[in-house]
C-alpha cells in the first residue's frame, strides 16, 4: 500500500510517533540507557555480546576461525542481546558500546579490560591480538583494510536502505526500491569484478576483508538476506556466487553462523556458545528435546 499523499517535512523536525514497521518499537533518537542491566560474564577472557544478524555474525565467524587455526586465547563466551527486546539499551551494554548496537567484545585477557564495539573494529582487534586473517606486509594490508572499510561504508545502504524499504517498512514505495536495489546491484558488481581477479576479497587469501564481506554479501546472493536474490538477480554475479558458496563450505563459518541465532531451523541456533561442545550439545533442537 501506498500513500497518495506526498510527504512534506515541516521545518523542524520532532519525535511525536513511532515510524512504523519492523524494530519501530526500539527505535529512538536519543543515546544512553534505559534500564539498569548488568552484563553477564562468563569464564573466557573473550566476552562477546551480540546476535547473530550479518554484523555479529562477522564476528563469531573470525573466532571459530582463529579455534580452528589452534589459537585457545581465542576461546569465547557468546551472550544473547535480544535487540527486539531493547537489550542493547540495558546499562550493561551502554558501557560497553555507548552506540547500543551489535556486536560487542569485551577483552579480560588485559588489564584493564578493553572493549571493542564497531564489527570491523572487532575484527580488525583480533586480527591483529593474533597475528591472523590480516596481511602482514603494507601493501596487502592496505588491501585488507580497503575492502574492509568498503563494507563498512557499503552494507548500510544494503540493510539500512534496501533491506528496509524491501521487507521492514510498513509500505511498498517503488521510488526507494528502485534507488536502493541500483546501489546494492552495484555494489555486486564491484565484488564480481574483484573476485574474478582473484579468489579472496583482499588477494589470494581468505582476510577478515571476507569475514565482513561475506555475511551480508554472500548472504544476500545465497538468498539467506532479505530473501532478494532472485529480485537482484543474484546469477548475474557468479564470482560472487563462487566466492559465497566456497566460504560457507568452511566449518568455522558454518558454527560462526549458529553462534546467538534464534531463527531458521532449531538445529542451527546455538542462542548462547560457551564452550565448543555446545556445538553438538545445547542447540535449540536438543535443549527442546529435554
Amino acid at each position: 500500500m501506498m500513500s497518495d499523499t506526498p510527504y512534506v517535512p515541516p521545518k523542524v523536525w520532532k519525535w511525536e510517533a513511532p515510524s512504523g514497521g519492523a524494530f519501530a518499537h526500539i527505535n529512538r533518537p536519543v543515546a544512553g540507557p534505559t534500564h539498569d542491566q548488568a552484563l553477564p560474564v562468563g569464564r573466557h577472557p573473550l566476552q562477546l555480546y551480540s546476535l547473530a544478524t550479518p554484523n555479529g555474525v562477522k564476528v563469531t565467524i573470525m573466532l571459530e576461525e582463529l579455534l580452528a587455526l589452534g589459537f585457545e586465547g581465542a576461546e569465547y563466551d557468546a551472550h544473547l542481546i535480544r535487540i527486539g527486546e531493547g537489550d542493547q539499551f540495558g546499562s550493561g551494554f551502554v558501557a560497553v558500546n555507548p552506540n547500543s548496537k551489535i556486536p560487542a567484545l569485551v577483552d579480560h585477557g588485559v588489564q584493564p579490560p578493553q572493549r571493542v564495539f564497531e564489527s570491523g573494529a572487532i575484527l580488525l582487534y583480533l586480527a591483529e591480538k593474533f597475528g591472523a586473517f590480516l596481511p602482514q606486509d603494507p601493501a596487502g594490508r592496505t588491501e585488507c583494510l580497503s575492502w574492509l572499510f568498503w563494507q563498512m561504508a557499503s552494507a548500510p545502504i544494503l540493510g539500512g536502505g534496501f533491506g528496509h524499504f524491501y521487507v521492514y517498512a510498513p509500505e511498498k514505495y517503488e521510488y526507494p526500491i528502485n534507488r536502493y536495489a541500483m546501489e546494492v546491484k552495484r555494489q555486486l558488481d564491484v565484488l564480481n569484478r574483484r573476485l574474478a581477479e582473484c579468489p579472496y576479497i583482499a588477494g589470494e587469501e581468505y582476510s577478515i576483508a571476507d569475514m565482513a564481506i561475506w555475511p551480508w554479501y554472500g548472504g544476500l546472493v545465497r538468498n539467506q538476506v532479505y530473501e532478494a536474490a532472485q529480485f537482484l538477480s543474484a546469477h548475474e554475479y557468479p564470482h560472487v556466487q563462487r566466492w559465497a558458496d566456497a566460504i560457507a563450505r568452511r566449518p568455522a563459518v558454518r558454527r560462526g553462523r549458529m553462534v546467538n541465532r534464534t531463527s531458521g531451523p532449531l538445529e542451527e541456533q546455538l542462542h548462547e556458545r560457551h564452550d565448543a561442545s555446545d556445538f553438538e550439545l545445547k542447540t535449540q533442537d536438543k535443549l527442546e528435546q529435554g
